[in-house]
């Protein structure tokens, strides 16, 4: 089955249904005709759960890091606009 199972051909096919999470993706477990549990890998719950990087960790993760940019605005007239 491509990412549905019924309960108790999941409880039956175990090592199927982690394989099919492995392979292919989240696989979805229905009771009853209602979605009840999704089988997911380690791979796919780290990237769900993990903490977003926040702006300074950003700054600090960059390969940019210790660059030495020049930041001075250039002094001459801005230039002109035709009408």
């Amino acid at each position: 089955m491509a990412g549905n199972w019924e309960f108790q051909e999941a409880k039956n096919r175990f090592s199927d249904v982690v394989e099919a999470a492995l392979k292919t993706g989240p696989q979805t477990i229905t009771r009853r005709g209602s979605a009840v549990v999704v089988v997911l890998s380690v791979r796919d719950y780290r990237r769900l759960t993990r903490r977003p990087e926040s702006l300074v960790e950003f700054f600090q993760n960059s390969p940019l890091r210790g660059v030495d940019l020049d930041l001075e605005r250039d002094k001459d007239l801005p230039r002109e606009v035709d009408p």
